[in-house]
């Protein structure tokens, strides 16, 4: 495979007319491409999920470097692994589970660092225009000062469903718990808002 740029501004360049033809294929028959060894597939993928998976990396171990080589490794293993990739869930939600997985084993192994708060509210999303960023930005500010507050068992399930927009089923599929608690913690921020 050839190498795909991690840096959030580039990607590899692919041929004109075949990449516009591919970013039309849902997730699904790009991860079959993949598991055919399809190098263009491989970066129609990353292009499609690369900016909402480093967001998340970034919220979970809150150091940019790190985030970014986590989101290579992420890629790495859908290239290895897009064959045994059995559609049980969105290819959103399992590309989550193998950035999560691969964030808290890289956080486990960094007991020591001193994490950095201010880091994930400095992030910019490319994908949206200035009009658009300014309807977010009171909404996100709230649920990023909060989420800076909350438990990191909280603030992923928070972060998962709000910036995410992932279900709860598909969030309790990503942590690993029950949807009840899913629902508890979820609920939680509410709660506490409507407490101020």
């Amino acid at each position: 495979m050839s190498v795909i740029s991690t840096r959030m501004g580039s990607a590899a360049a692919s041929s004109p007319g075949t990449a516009a033809g591919s970013e039309t294929f849902s997730d699904e028959v790009l991860i079959r491409r993949i598991a055919g060894g399809d190098q263009l597939a491989m970066r129609t993928l990353f292009c499609r999920h690369r900016v909402a998976l480093y967001r998340w990396l970034l919220r979970l171990v809150r150091d940019e470097a790190l985030a970014e080589d986590l989101l290579s490794d992420v890629f790495l293993d859908v290239w290895r692994q897009a064959a045994s990739f059995e559609a049980r869930s969105s290819v959103s939600t399992w590309l989550l589970a193998i950035a999560r997985y691969k964030a808290l084993s890289a956080r486990r192994r960094r007991l020591d660092a001193e994490l950095d708060e201010t880091i994930a509210s400095t992030v910019a999303d490319t994908a949206d225009d200035p009009e658009v960023v300014l309807q977010k930005k009171d909404r996100s500010e709230l649920l990023r000062h909060s989420l800076e507050r909350l438990s990191p068992e909280h603030g992923e399930v928070i972060d998962l469903v709000y910036y995410h927009g992932k279900s709860v089923k598909d969030a309790a599929e990503i942590i690993g718990i029950s949807e009840a608690t899913v629902k508890t913690r979820r609920n939680w921020l509410t709660w506490s808002r409507r407490r101020k």
